[in-house]
């Protein structure tokens, strides 16, 4: 017999990531110094906000949530919490502490790379967790989440390549 969990605790996580992920953004785009850049990081700070709001509209569509079969109800949960105290938004100090210690726009966005490989990850394990409407939403933000770290990582190259 499956076990069940709240899965709204689930999508409280992903509102928090992606709250957090907006926030950094927002500062990292109010202290860059180059135009590009800036925008580059006020346009992903708005998709981190678009994603949370998705996400808070789907908090009160869920209820429970089943562990995927085959899994152990304990060692899947410590597997999630594992996932959620690794995040680069969790660890550690304050990922804006970590924007702040920057030392330029590569380090911010090696910072924001990291972040939004950890959301992929979260959100990759949060799809078999919620019923299949709201999976989909989630694989729409994953494949968007991919996405930005492409974009991340196109940015970093060119930024290497005119320093």
């Amino acid at each position: 017999m499956a076990n069940f969990f709240n899965a709204s605790d689930i999508v409280g996580t992903a509102i928090e990531i992606e709250r957090r992920g907006r926030n950094v953004y927002t500062q990292a785009a109010a202290g860059a110094t180059n135009p590009d850049v800036k925008r580059f990081l006020e346009f992903f700070a708005g998709e981190e906000a678009r994603h949370q709001a998705l996400f808070e509209a789907m908090a009160g569509r869920v209820g429970k949530a089943a562990i995927p079969a085959g899994s152990d109800e304990e060692e899947y949960m410590d597997y999630v919490q594992a996932l959620l105290d690794s995040h680069a938004l969790f660890c550690g100090g304050a990922p804006e502490k970590d924007l702040a210690d920057a030392a330029d726009a590569i380090a911010a966005i090696e910072l924001a790379s990291r972040f939004e490989k950890d959301t992929i990850l979260y959100f990759r394990e949060m799809m078999d967790l919620l019923p299949a409407a709201e999976a989909g939403i989630v694989k729409q933000c994953l494949d968007e989440e991919r996405g930005h770290l492409r974009q991340l990582r196109g940015m970093l190259a060119k930024l290497r390549n005119n320093g």
